[in-house]
C-alpha cells in the first residue's frame, strides 16, 4: 500500500471510505493464488454490493496494531465492533 493513485471521479462517491480528500487512494491488490480466502471475501462483497473493494485499515484502538488472534479478540470485546472474522471463524455480537 505504498502507491497512491487518483480515484476516478465517478467512483469517488461509490468508495468514499477509501478516497482521500484530494481524490487519491492507496491501491492494494489481492490475487486469488496468493490469498484465496481474502480474495473470496472481496468477491462475496462484490456480489452483495456491486463494489469489488474493501477497506483495509489498521486494526487497533489506542494501542499498537493487532498482530495475534488473542489481541484481535481482546480488541473486539472492548469495542463496539459488530463482527470479527479470524480465518474461517465468524464472531458476531449477540445483539447484532
Amino acid at each position: 500500500m505504498i502507491k497512491v493513485y487518483p480515484v476516478r471521479r465517478e467512483k469517488r462517491s461509490v468508495i468514499p471510505a477509501v478516497t482521500h480528500v484530494d481524490g487519491s487512494g492507496r491501491l492494494q491488490t489481492v490475487r486469488k493464488e496468493d490469498n484465496p480466502l481474502y480474495w473470496q471475501l472481496i468477491k462475496e462483497f462484490e456480489n452483495l454490493t456491486g463494489v469489488p473493494v474493501v477497506l483495509n485499515t489498521s486494526f487497533n484502538e489506542n494501542e499498537p496494531i493487532v498482530c495475534t488472534p488473542s489481541q484481535a479478540l481482546d480488541c473486539f470485546l472492548r469495542t463496539k465492533m459488530d463482527v470479527l472474522v479470524l480465518g474461517n471463524y465468524f464472531i458476531r455480537r449477540k445483539d447484532s
